[in-house]
């Protein structure tokens, strides 16, 4: 987790009783500690099991380049569903605090064992690569690049099987400009030399080389481009001037040489590193042989998108638990580092469709004289002079379905906007199950 390790210490009483957090988890001692954050050991009151659970400061992250960093890391992590992916069960969330409950890694940082062994045999190499270039082949299939691959992120659990971790540089696919990426980002000594310079690059071939760079520090011990100063290191890069170690096997060599090319275009991809001899050899993924299953996500669930009732359906789409915590007053993620709120409510219904719930907005909406218009991404649009509001039905489960009404308009507008308001919540009273206002107080 590149944190430093200390021993216990308490989050907050505001929080927790005599240890537990917020009811469901025993914190344990601290695993380490960064400026913006705490990773605790804890149970599950639930199974008992081992959990680590992160805890962010939101004060100390507003407005601060961590903040899009976390943002992006909860986005991302849930979305991944992988066993060599270290997995984020939960998120939680008070006014001040953010908590990550996530997967814990027994065994630590694999760099902690590299640093007791100097290096590691060329099985033991072997198996952890072949884990970490599962992962991204995953990570990459889903529309994730990981951009920070070093020792430092990539943990093991408590069977020895290596977990890649802390996707606060990741980027997503569907983001990219013309599919190229064009932040220059990660740790120098296993970036890409392409990454650092001024023009857009894959981030799956930025990954394949830092890859490269990870095998020859698992066979070596050491770094294959280590200088002091940064342009002196990625000229190295560029002219690919590094030395093997008498102790490499020449099917290694060719890897790192095909993995360290400084060519983005002529690069071997983690896809066609998958298909190499070496690579396949005792192909074994914790504790298993790797099946094709492993290399294909097919089973990738639908995860961090929001899926909105549309003019084509007749149901809205089934929500998963981090939409429904999306949507929780409070517990916005989207939104913990805004002081102000958008002026909204919510309901739940369980009027037998979400189309019948659409038909009746819209009835109302144009009863009270409202403009209403239904938008492409199936979202309502209710206009009637400086007031306009937008709805969004949302399946919960069979048969329940949350409503989300958001008020905007200019300031002046509020008096009358809160006569409307009423209005509407009078009208709609015949579908509504319970209304849930923007009000919570801090756990």
């Amino acid at each position: 987790m590149g944190l430093e390790i200390e021993s216990s210490a308490p989050i907050s009483a505001s929080t927790t009783t005599a240890g537990v957090l917020l009811g469901k988890y025993r914190l344990g001692r601290v695993l380490g500690r960064g400026s913006f954050a705490k990773v605790y050991h804890a149970r599950s009151l639930a199974d008992d099991a081992d959990i680590a659970i992160k805890v962010i400061d939101k004060r100390k992250v507003a407005n601060t380049t961590m903040e899009p960093r976390i943002i992006r890391e909860i986005s991302v992590m849930h979305r991944l569903r992988h066993p060599n992916v270290v997995r984020i069960h939960e998120v939680m969330a008070t006014k001040s605090k953010i908590y990550l409950v996530m997967e814990y890694a027994e065994g630590g940082e694999l760099l902690s064992k590299i640093s007791r062994h100097g290096r590691l045999t060329e099985p033991t190499a072997r198996r952890y690569f072949q884990q970490l270039v599962l992962a991204l082949h995953f990570c990459h299939r889903s529309g994730v690049v990981h951009r920070d691959i070093k020792p430092q992120n990539l943990l093991l659990d408590h069977e020895d099987n290596l977990k890649v971790s802390d996707f606060g540089l990741s980027a997503l696919s569907e983001r990219l400009n013309n599919g190229l990426l064009h932040t220059a980002c990660g740790t120098p000594a296993y970036t890409a030399p392409e990454v650092v310079a001024s023009m857009g690059y894959d981030g799956t071939k930025a990954d394949a080389w830092s890859c490269g760079v990870i095998l020859f520090v698992l066979l070596a011990g050491f770094l294959p481009f280590n200088d002091a100063n940064l342009t002196g290191m990625y000229r190295k890069m560029q002219r690919r001037e590094f030395q093997f170690p008498s102790w490499f096997s020449k099917p290694a060599k060719w890897v790192i040489v095909r993995l360290l090319d400084p060519n983005p275009e002529t690069r071997i991809s983690i896809q066609g590193l998958i298909e190499v001899s070496w690579f396949k050899k005792s192909f074994r993924s914790n504790g298993r042989r790797i099946t094709p299953v492993d290399l294909d996500p097919v089973a990738l669930p639908k995860e961090g998108k929001l899926h909105l009732l549309t003019n084509n359906t007749a149901a809205a789409p089934a929500m998963n638990a981090f939409d429904i915590i999306s949507l929780s007053s409070g517990l916005d993620l989207s939104g913990l580092f805004e002081e102000e709120r958008k002026r909204s409510e919510r309901f739940t219904s369980t009027v037998s469709s979400g189309e019948k719930i659409v038909e009746r907005v819209t009835e109302v909406g144009e009863k009270l004289g409202y403009m209403v218009q239904r938008r492409k991404d199936g979202v309502l649009g209710l206009e009637k002079a400086r007031l306009i509001m937008s709805v969004r039905v949302l399946e919960l489960a069979h048969s329940l379905f949350l409503v989300e009404v958001e008020r905007m308009g200019e300031e002046e507008a509020e008096v009358e906007e809160a006569d409307q308001w009423r209005d509407l919540r009078v009208e709609l009273q015949d579908i509504v199950f319970a209304w849930h206002g923007d009000g919570v107080s801090e756990v």
